[in-house]
């Protein structure tokens, strides 16, 4: 039988094996218990082969689509947010280089994101600079031979892990034709900055509260030099990437069902050992959960098909949609459990940190309200 209009292929099993799994489950505990970054996780993705999903296959990638990406993303957040959420910006970064990239970039970067030789992260955020990415500080300034690029960029994912980022920088007049933008701004650039340029210093010593061993921190651009050749797209014209962005079907909500899933399991393995699945008021409470999670999973789903009208909306509320539910579901489970879920080991308070920490990453679940109501004026 033919597959349906809009599926890949089926995600390489080989890749996410019970095994695999088990090691990322493995490292998480340690990695939010001492907050700092998950390394072990980090090599695990490295060795695996599942950097390479998003890669064409003729740059030695799977030439996945989304929904095998949501899919992994999905199947490692089950047991190890703070990988999953890695691997999520890699894949975000990946597809960006693919989609925009120049046969050279495509060249040279490509093999290596594949072969897990490096790592890609994003570099968007400021502080100040409001969670739709307008009023960068960052700038790029014209020299001779390229551009030097100065200021500070937070909350960036794999910080001092990652092997190349992928940085917004202001590198014209926002006021510039073209301007008023949802998301961006105008004359804003991007460029693909290696993890070896003596003028990038990642800085991981932000205290977190959710997502501990993403190395979510500071980035640091002082006197950083690059060319044309490091930059990804024409000048000018990040905006307009950013908002093909949503319209991949690639989506954080991936991130918060495999936390919800972990939390319901985790229900599921507390009630029977109690003997708790004899009570009808046990198993329906459980049923409702399992209703929700379904109901996330299933719009996730429909994000990486990408066949709803406006698929980028679509993926904006599979963000909101399936980050508030996790909050719910896992609230709830933690409710259920009742004083098991009150000593620290639980793993279920760090599903309920990581869930939150979903919700405020970008674009945040207020901006995604806001970024779908303004399409009601349009």
């Amino acid at each position: 039988m033919p597959a349906a209009a809009g599926l890949t292929a089926p995600l390489p099993t080989e890749l996410l094996t019970p095994a695999v799994l088990a090691e990322l489950a493995g490292c998480a505990a340690a990695a939010d218990r001492d907050g700092r970054p998950d390394l072990a996780a980090t090599a695990v993705l490295r060795t695996t082969g599942v950097l390479g999903l998003a890669v064409p296959r003729e740059f030695g990638g799977a030439g996945a689509g989304p929904v095998d990406l949501n899919r992994c993303v999905e199947q490692v957040a089950a047991v190890n947010a703070s990988a999953a959420i890695m691997l999520f910006q890699h894949y975000a970064v990946t597809s960006r280089i693919v989609e925009n990239g120049t046969p050279a970039q495509h060249a040279e970067i490509l093999p290596k994101l594949a072969s897990g030789t490096w790592l890609a992260a994003s570099a968007w955020s400021e502080t100040g600079a409001g969670a739709d990415k307008k009023n960068l500080a960052t700038t790029g300034r014209r020299t001779a031979d390229g551009w030097v690029l100065d200021g500070a960029k937070s909350f960036t994912t794999s910080a001092g892990v990652a092997d190349i980022y992928l940085v917004l920088v202001q590198t014209g007049s926002p006021e510039a034709a073209g301007g008023d933008t949802a998301y961006g701004a105008a004359g804003q650039t991007f460029f693909l900055i290696r993890s070896d340029n003596p003028g990038l210093l990642p800085d991981t010593s932000l205290a977190l509260t959710g997502m501990r061993g993403s190395a979510t921190g500071f980035v640091s651009l002082h006197e950083c030099h690059v060319t044309d050749l490091d930059r990804l797209g024409p000048l000018g014209t990040a905006a307009s990437i950013i908002a093909r962005v949503r319209e991949s079907g690639a989506t954080l909500g991936a991130v918060a069902v495999g936390l919800a899933q972990a939390a319901l399991d985790a229900a599921f393995d507390h009630a029977r050992k109690r003997g708790l699945l004899e009570l009808q008021a046990v198993r329906h409470r459980l049923v409702d959960l399992s209703t929700e999670v379904e109901t996330a999973r299933a719009i996730v789903e429909r994000a990486g098909r990408r066949d709803s009208e406006d698929p980028g909306t679509t993926t904006l509320h599979s963000k909101l949609f399936a980050s508030t539910t996790a909050e719910r579901v896992i609230a709830e489970v933690a409710r259920l459990l009742s004083s098991a879920a009150y000593i620290d080991a639980s793993p279920v308070n760090r599903y309920g940190r990581d869930a939150r920490a979903v919700a405020l990453m970008g674009p945040t679940n207020d901006l995604c309200r806001e970024l779908v109501s303004n399409a009601w004026h349009s």
